[in-house]
């Protein structure tokens, strides 16, 4: 496990793809292939099991064949951050103790939902935290998107950095969200250990502006998105908003046009996995979509084109 003296994690911690074979299966082989090409690509971290990754498509077994795997696979050349997102405190709370027991350095999770329409009160959600809080050891950090549909309120996650141990990094990734890093940070002050990025890094200029300290991207492109992070990091910040400006319709396009299956394109385009497939009842992109994002990366030489070739 990597150990606590490389904290506060920091920098681009890119989602990790799942990767499956043409009929659907798991391919692990080409999921530590992607993982290498991610950290050769200069990726600070890694995220698994995260929304982009196709948790949702996945069974409690396959959940345990990828973390098993990667982590394994990784060896500590990174820090892991392991999803563990479920409705129920205590499921929750074990995948936790699980993915620290695998040698998780963070669990990410979103607050307790259902559907359209189950939610629970705040009061609840603390609880749910501080149950999932005292089963381990490692830092938390509350993915805050509007998939959930679950308000979260600055003042809830300012009181929940405070009061509960492990409650420490926040990845905001909600409508205005540099104007909600900053209220957050005035709020939690030092309690507040990583206020980060997310959502592709679409408003990672801003978000950084705003104080945000990593960015939780899409896995094609790492080191397009340290071009932003390191000068920034650096005080250089004329040389950071020119890469974003170079990088952004790439990472338009990613969000708006691909979404989670872009990275997979990007690797399959450069030789990194055989397979670009997402599972179903998802459905792969058009044929122009995938041409698009590709004519654009290739503008940009990512490490990603090149990797496997």
């Amino acid at each position: 496990m990597p150990s606590n003296a490389q904290r506060p994690y920091r920098g681009v911690f890119p989602v990790v793809p799942t990767i499956f074979d043409e009929r659907g299966a798991l391919d692990l082989e080409g999921q530590r292939r992607c993982v290498d090409f991610m950290i050769d690509a200069g990726s600070n971290g890694l995220c698994i099991l995260a929304n982009f990754s196709e948790q949702f498509v996945l069974t409690d077994a396959e959940r345990e064949q990828v973390m098993q795997a990667v982590l394994a696979h990784v060896a500590g050349r990174v820090p892991v951050i392991v999803t563990t997102t479920h409705f129920g405190s205590r499921v929750c709370a074990e995948r936790s103790r699980q993915a620290q027991d695998a040698g998780a350095a963070m669990v990410m999770i979103m607050p307790p939902y259902h559907g359209a329409t189950f939610r629970v009160p705040e009061k609840a959600i603390y609880e749910f935290f501080r149950t999932v809080s005292d089963a381990i050891d490692i830092p938390i950090m509350i993915q805050d998107a509007p998939v959930a549909g679950t308000p979260l309120s600055v003042d809830l996650l300012a009181r929940m950095a405070r009061e509960i141990q492990n409650i420490r990094y926040f990845k905001i990734e909600v409508p205005m969200a540099a104007s909600k890093l900053r209220d957050l940070i005035a709020a939690g002050g030092d309690s507040i250990e990583g206020p980060w990025d997310g959502e592709e890094a679409i408003t990672l200029m801003a978000d950084l502006d705003a104080g945000a300290t990593g960015a939780m991207t899409g896995g094609g492109y790492p080191d397009g998105i340290r071009q932003i992070i390191d000068p920034y990091f650096a005080g250089r910040r004329d040389e950071a908003m020119a890469a974003y400006a170079r990088w952004l319709p790439l990472i338009n396009w990613e969000n708006r046009q691909c979404g989670l299956q872009a990275a997979k394109i990007l690797m399959q385009e450069g030789g990194v996995i055989g397979s670009a497939a997402v599972r179903h009842p998802l459905q792969n992109v058009r044929p122009e979509a995938r041409a698009g994002l590709i004519e654009i990366a290739r503008t940009l030489d990512p490490v990603v084109l090149r990797w496997g070739r």
